[in-house]
């Protein structure tokens, strides 16, 4: 539960909600593992707290909202409020956050409603460079309706591919590649950023091929959604004595979007693939184009594993 004092202990925490939505997402994590070893009590009992999340969606507002210890909403609610339920955040940008279960986010929010809201996100976060503008410091968006500089956003472009509209995915992923991040010293990352660990690097390396999935290989069959790739011609070493190469014909600043995909000559009607399908190695090749083509990759969305 939601307390004022800034503390987290026995009683509640300052940061409930982003710490709640943090958990679901970890428990569904540890489900998976043990869903993998056969041990199922544990996995209902994960998945069960994987859903955590739905105590706190506010199906009026349609945001997730922080409780007190009674059960009831917080009041005083400002959805673009940082600290208050919400470390390096807010509401709007934390509702995001179930990367565990897409499907049921939009569902509880509309698939309409979802789209719509998600792109207006866009829409408003693109004038203000996708985060805190120019303003320096590493928290410099956390008021934002959208913030690439800090790791609970950086899910949240690659969600149209589960609401039907993955040319929204390629729209958005090339923006932000080309607008938030930058080869001079004050913009490298972005103007105001928290790179911890690498990750906002690493996004940008895993956007410019075109490939992401939003739970971080959780899944007990992982996939890897395709996006955007940047490059004419990338070769990826897997490890196992296998090459990809992601190869793409008509691909330019203003072609962002894919017209079709194949793999090793196979056509691709999804807008995924499982990872070990990848795994194998060969050619996944894109045809680019400056137009969305709305008839693919929307056959089957990414599964929302349970």
């Amino acid at each position: 539960p939601f307390i004022e004092q800034d503390k987290t202990d026995g009683t509640g925490s300052r940061f409930s909600a982003s710490h709640t939505l943090e958990y679901s997402f970890s428990a569904f994590a540890a489900a998976q593992m043990a869903k993998s070893l056969g041990k199922m009590d544990d996995y209902e009992m994960f998945i069960k707290k994987s859903n955590g999340w739905r105590m706190l969606f506010n199906k009026e507002s349609k945001l997730i909202h922080p409780k007190t210890t009674d059960g009831s909403f917080i009041g005083k609610f400002d959805p673009l409020q940082p600290w208050r339920g919400f470390q390096e955040g807010n509401a709007v940008q934390y509702t995001f956050y179930v990367p565990q279960n897409p499907a049921g986010l939009i569902a509880e929010i509309g698939k309409d409603e979802f789209n719509n809201r998600l792109d207006n996100i866009f829409l408003t976060a693109q004038k203000n460079g996708f985060g805190g503008g120019k303003e320096i410091d590493a928290f410099a968006g956390i008021k934002s309706n959208y913030n690439h500089g800090n790791q609970p956003n950086l899910h949240v472009s690659w969600l149209f591919n589960f609401s039907g509209k993955p040319w929204l995915t390629q729209k958005w992923t090339r923006a932000i590649s080309n607008e938030f991040y930058g080869t001079e010293n004050i913009h490298g990352y972005g103007y105001g950023q928290d790179e911890d660990q690498g990750q906002l690097g690493s996004w940008y390396v895993m956007a410019s091929l075109g490939l992401f999935d939003v739970k971080g290989f959780t899944d007990l069959r992982p996939i890897i959604e395709l996006g955007s790739p940047m490059f004419d011609k990338a070769e990826i070493h897997l490890g196992n004595q296998k090459k990809l190469t992601i190869l793409t014909t008509n691909n330019s600043a203003e072609n962002v979007y894919v017209q079709s995909a194949t793999l090793n000559g196979k056509q691709l009607d999804n807008c995924w693939l499982y990872r070990d399908e990848l795994m194998k190695g060969g050619k996944l090749q894109f045809v680019m184009g400056n137009q969305p083509n709305e008839n693919w990759g929307i056959k089957n969305p990414p599964p929302s594993t349970q």
